[in-house]
């Protein structure tokens, strides 16, 4: 009878630890490997890749600001998670990179970029990206330990046009 105790007591506290734990992570942050190298330098993908903290805070106001490293499920394949930097928000005016054409970012929707334009799929591919697939904002890489640290916000400089 005390091993069933035991079973017992020990099924209540997983359970309730794995409750805490899927709450945290779908409310308020959770962990996210970067895969390709659509954001290099600013992240690794060798041989381990980097892990970063993606919080969670900003999704219930929309604060995001110009710079961001951003996850979203991909406009296209929802099965799918990108990590982008922000480059414009709603209502901003961008000069899309190799051209002369200057969009207008709609309501609701964000431009996102790969650090490394070579070889990412971002809003040049597929537009811009509305803000409820946004999952969260990148803020540290967590691993591998050499790494930690905070994801600086770069801001790209002349792609953002003056109001028309």
């Amino acid at each position: 009878m005390g091993s069933l105790n035991f079973l017992w007591s020990l099924t209540k506290k997983t359970i309730f630890s794995s409750l805490v734990a899927v709450t945290i992570s779908d409310r308020y942050a959770s962990f996210v490997p970067v895969r390709g190298f659509s954001m290099s330098p600013t992240f690794n993908t060798g041989s381990t890749g980097d892990f970063v903290l993606v919080e969670k805070f900003c999704l219930s106001t929309y604060k995001f600001s110009h710079g961001d490293v951003i996850t979203f499920r991909s406009p296209s394949n929802h099965r799918e998670v990108h990590i982008k930097r922000l480059i414009a928000l709603p209502g901003d005016w961008i000069q899309i990179p190799e051209s002369y054409e200057i969009v207008k970012i709609p309501e609701g929707h964000c431009w996102v970029e790969g650090d490394n334009s070579a070889c990412s799929l971002d809003s040049r591919s597929f537009g811009p990206v509305p803000l409820g697939l946004v999952n969260g904002k990148a803020t540290h890489v967590i691993w591998p330990p050499q790494r930690i640290g905070r994801v600086e916000r770069r801001i790209p400089v002349n792609r953002i046009a003056p109001s028309f």
